[in-house]
Parts: C-alpha cells; structure tokens; sequence
C-alpha cells in the first residue's frame, strides 16, 4: 500500500451504524455494574480489554459490535442511521482512562479510586444506554471546537 493510499485512509471520515455504540453501551452498564457491586477486578479487566480494542481500532472491531452485526441488526428495520466513527473511537478511550484507573486502584489496595473510576465509567456508558447521549462523544466535538 503506498504512502498516499495510507494517508487518504487515515484522514477520511469511517461511518458505523449509529446504533451499534448505544447497543455496546448498554452491555458495557451490565459490566460495569457488576464489576462496582463484586469489586472484581478481573470484570474491570475484562471490559477494559473490550475499551482497548475500541479505542485502537475502534468501536466496530469489539466483540459487542460483532453482536450488534450478527444478532441485532439483522431484526432491525427502517434506514440505517450512521456516524462518523472517531467520537465514539475517542470515547472508548476514555473508557479505557477510567477503566486502567480503577484497576490501578484495585491493585494498590485503594477500594475508593475503584469505585469512583468505576462509578465515572458506568455513568457515561449509563448516559448513551439509556438516553442516546455519549458523553465522550461530545468531549470529542468539544475539543475540536477548540481546536
């Protein structure tokens, strides 16, 4: 692949079907909340190897993507709403930030970095479950703007 081809892929805009990321963010809160209610690290660890891929290669290569494609998507109907894949990229790293806190916190003995970082996490994922809104996402577009 020459360099040109490689620049223009990494420069244009990927579209993903706008209602995977709502659909991962509601597995994301079953996660997260068990992993706040047992203080398991190793479900911490779990969901952040899930926020890594989506934060590297982004929010259309995780296993809950792969779900929402094989199982969800089909029962669907109606047009398929898109968007750019870079906030919903940038918010898995941020989920990714909170979940290597928590589990920083976990192995230093510290309990209440856990939960709060835990806390922070299930509250986003919770915002775009339930209401549509992704936290990162707008993060995002605002640091754009201030760009």
């Amino acid at each position: 692949m020459s360099s040109t081809t490689s620049q223009q892929q990494s420069t244009e805009a990927i579209s993903i079907d706008a209602r995977g990321p709502r659909f991962s963010a509601g597995i994301t809160v079953v996660l997260l909340s068990t992993a706040l209610a047992t203080h398991s690290v190793w479900v911490l660890v779990a969901q952040g190897i899930v926020f890594a891929i989506g934060a590297i290669r982004g929010p259309q290569f995780t296993p809950y993507a792969a779900i929402f494609r094989t199982v969800v998507r089909p029962r669907l109907k109606g047009e398929v709403p898109t968007e750019d894949v870079r906030p919903p990229q940038f918010a898995q790293s941020v989920g990714l930030l909170f979940a290597l806190v928590g589990i920083a916190g976990s192995v230093a003995h510290l309990p209440l970095v856990f939960t709060i970082a835990v806390s922070f996490a299930l509250a986003a994922a919770f915002l775009n479950a339930a209401f549509n809104f992704c936290l990162g996402c707008e993060i995002y577009l605002l640091l754009l703007r201030l760009k």
